[in-house]
């Protein structure tokens, strides 16, 4: 990766905070140029850009940059591949991390937050992976889907989040199906990683719960879920159509 202009370019969704933002750092850091998607996040994406230029300055240009763009427009997700292949020249992965997530009462579901969940979730992902298929195919690359450990287990009173995940498993071994062998296709399914904040922010009851069901006893970190991710995008030529979970053993016996 010394060379700048062949160093691999990588489009995170979902990248301006928490565990994107991670993924980000942890990707930049092993010598790859970084996409920064964000919706709303535009300070915080500045702030990471910035951040990881100062890191490592490229002489042929930036080695972070950030793209707005809105997952739940269809027409913005082929324009966002590319926005990023324009800039860079390339697209060797995606790395689709962007997720809503957020309670459904069965009996009052309704299509908003069917239009979210599974518009974030899983809609988005299809079509971003997509477009950035022939790209990837060029490169060889590869694709990270970020899921969930509640994709297989679901999770009492998250039913369309649940449905929308396990859509997601399935459209990455389907996809490694489809893209293969020019393109791997991958997935992470974390398990109590960063507790999600505001109003359906967990009890701290409910937390511990869940900390004593894993075999590990502890939450993980999101630079658990980036190294995962660092693994299947530069050392994992052998590996496609699978789910790591990283998840401190709950999947186990969940």
């Amino acid at each position: 990766m010394t060379n700048a202009l062949n160093s691999p370019v990588v489009l995170i969704t979902g990248a301006a905070r928490r565990v994107g933002a991670e993924i980000a750092r942890a990707l930049h850091g092993a010598g790859a140029r970084v996409a920064i998607h964000y919706r709303s996040s535009a300070v915080a994406a500045a702030a990471l850009a910035a951040e990881l230029n100062a890191a490592r300055p490229d002489p042929a240009g930036e080695s972070a940059v950030a793209f707005a763009a809105d997952l739940l427009d269809m027409d913005a997700l082929p324009k966002l591949v590319e926005s990023v292949v324009a800039r860079f020249g390339r697209l060797d992965a995606l790395v689709n991390n962007a997720s809503s997530f957020f309670a459904t009462k069965l009996g009052a579901v309704d299509t908003a937050a069917w239009d979210d969940l599974v518009g974030t979730n899983l809609k988005a992902p299809l079509f971003l992976a997509q477009a950035a298929a022939p790209h990837l195919a060029r490169s060889g690359g590869c694709i990270v889907n970020i899921t969930d450990i509640h994709a297989e287990r679901p999770l009492k009173g998250y039913p369309l989040y649940c449905a929308a995940k396990a859509g997601l498993l399935g459209l990455t071994r389907a996809l490694a199906l489809e893209l293969g062998p020019q393109v791997r296709v991958n997935a992470v399914a974390p398990g109590a990683i960063e507790w999600p904040q505001g109003k359906n922010d967990f009890s701290p009851a409910e937390r511990a719960a869940i900390i004593d069901h894993t075999l590990l006893k502890r939450v993980g970190s999101p630079a658990d879920i980036a190294r995962t991710v660092k693994f299947l995008v530069f050392d994992a030529p052998y590996v496609t159509g699978q789910v790591i979970n990283v998840d401190g053993g709950r999947s186990a016996y969940l």
